[in-house]
């Protein structure tokens, strides 16, 4: 697929308008670019009260805001920023193509491994980058995203190396206050931000719904995490990313120096949405165990999971038939 850089004056639609894709398109929104959101539940707030980002960095307000229900009503675009939790991808094969003309990147901010693999099988792996998240966020109220540090995207190609078009989208998110740099390997970079998610994104929630600090705190969650950390890079070692063992303390510590954060998963566990179980934890399991690697924390964890996921659903399929 030929490339044509018409960079800064793309066309950009993000497809998952909740607390990462508020945030960022609303930071691309508010110094002046053309950012189309497909939004659903939020979507009359945010058309009568826009885009509010709160942060110690600053606040910012996007008044004005280009949102929709449908991605017909947004056309086709230049790049697609996907925002959506991993849970609904089948999704994107009805929300995509309204999106795409003939050189449409797919930019995918999603957790965990497959994602990019699923885009490319559907859409064509020359659209596809991998972004990945270092920034602490949560959605506290319809179109308001409360930032509490952070904010680094790190951007890779899906099919190789790094091209023009992955610096020029870098350097648009750099002029628009978001810190952002480019990989060599997404695969790489991938296991090792899963070096924190598996843990921390999965003990918040086995642990009976508590924050970083609680499991730091908690000497049988504080080595249980490391264990997992340890797991986690020798599969990535397995899968021929060569992450060092330091990885793990090194997070470890950037963890002790945040403030108490309530990691992603729980907060849709907690509210009653679905956990990306199989893109967080699933897939590296399998991946890893199927290049050799020895996974029984992880493998237990995501047992845990997926029984804590059967649970609610259960729970919530009989309080239905209760009311009825």
């Amino acid at each position: 697929m030929k490339t044509r850089h018409t960079l800064p004056n793309l066309r950009i639609a993000v497809v998952g308008a909740g607390a990462i894709g508020s945030y960022y398109g609303g930071k691309l929104a508010h110094f002046g670019r053309d950012v189309h959101f497909l939004m659903r539940s939020d979507l009359a707030t945010v058309r009568r009260s826009g885009i509010r980002i709160r942060s110690k960095l600053g606040n910012i307000h996007v008044a004005k805001v280009n949102c929709y229900d449908s991605t017909a009503e947004i056309g086709a675009c230049d790049l697609v920023i996907i925002a959506l939790k991993a849970t609904a991808n089948a999704d994107l094969l009805q929300l995509l193509p309204p999106l795409l003309h003939e050189t449409t990147m797919l930019l995918t901010l999603q957790n965990g491994l497959g994602n990019e693999e699923f885009l490319a099988a559907n859409f064509g792996g020359e659209r596809v980058l991998g972004g990945l998240c270092f920034v602490g966020l949560n959605r506290v109220a319809p179109g308001t995203i409360e930032h509490y540090e952070g904010g680094r995207i790190m951007l890779a190609e899906y099919s190789g190396y790094p091209k023009p078009r992955t610096h020029d989208i870098a350097w648009e998110f750099k002029r628009c206050g978001v810190v952002c740099t480019v990989a060599e390997n997404l695969g790489f970079e991938r296991w090792r931000k899963l070096v924190w998610n598996i843990p921390f994104n999965g003990l918040a929630v086995t642990g009976g719904g508590i924050d970083t600090a609680a499991i730091l705190r908690d000497d049988r969650l504080r080595a249980a995490a490391l264990t997992l950390m340890d797991e986690v890079i020798a599969g990535a070692n397995a899968c021929g990313f060569a992450l060092p063992t330091a990885v793990a303390l090194k997070q470890m510590k950037a963890t002790e120096m945040m403030r108490a954060y309530k990691p992603s998963t729980l907060i849709d566990f907690e509210g009653g949405k679905p956990m990306e179980i199989e893109a967080i934890w699933g897939e590296p399991l399998r991946r890893a165990t199927a290049a050799g690697a020895q996974m029984p924390a992880l493998t237990s964890m995501y047992a845990q999971l997926k029984e804590l996921e059967v649970t609610r659903s259960r729970a919530g399929a009989a309080s239905i038939a209760t009311n009825r």
